[in-house]
C-alpha cells in the first residue's frame, strides 16, 4: 500500500466511533491484506471492568514453548478512547507499522505512554 493510500485509509477509519465499527471498516477494506488481517481478529476482543475503567482487550491463543495452547490477553484501549488508539494498535500488531507513523497519517502527534 502506498503512503497516500495509507493516509487516506487511516483518516477514513477515524470517522468510526468505536473499535467494532473501525474493525468492520477494516474488514471491508479494498486492500486484501488489511481486510484479511482484520477478519482474523473477529471475535478476539473482550471488555472488562478494571479499576473503574472499561478496558478492551485482545484475547488470543498461541502455542507456548512446550507446544501447548496458551491464552494471552493484551490491553488495546479503554472504552471511549479515540478510535485512533485502536487503528494504531491494529497496524502495529498486524503490519509492524510504528504508532508514530499511523498518528502522522492521521495528522496527529503520537505521545509515548508514560511508564509507571
Amino acid at each position: 500500500m502506498e503512503q497516500q493510500d495509507f493516509d487516506t485509509l487511516v483518516k477514513s477509519l477515524l470517522e468510526n466511533e468505536n473499535l467494532p465499527a473501525a474493525l468492520n471498516a477494516l474488514k471491508s477494506c479494498s486492500d486484501s491484506e488489511v481486510a484479511e488481517a482484520a477478519e482474523s481478529l473477529a471475535g478476539q476482543f473482550s471488555l472488562a471492568d478494571v479499576e473503574g475503567e472499561k478496558r478492551i482487550y485482545h484475547v488470543f491463543t498461541e502455542a507456548n514453548d512446550d507446544g501447548e495452547e496458551q491464552e494471552y490477553v493484551e490491553h488495546v484501549m479503554n472504552e471511549g478512547d479515540d478510535v485512533l488508539v485502536f487503528v494504531s494498535w491494529f497496524f502495529y500488531a498486524m503490519f509492524e507499522i510504528k504508532h508514530k507513523d499511523t498518528y502522522a497519517a492521521a495528522g496527529r502527534t503520537y505521545q509515548q505512554p508514560k511508564r509507571s
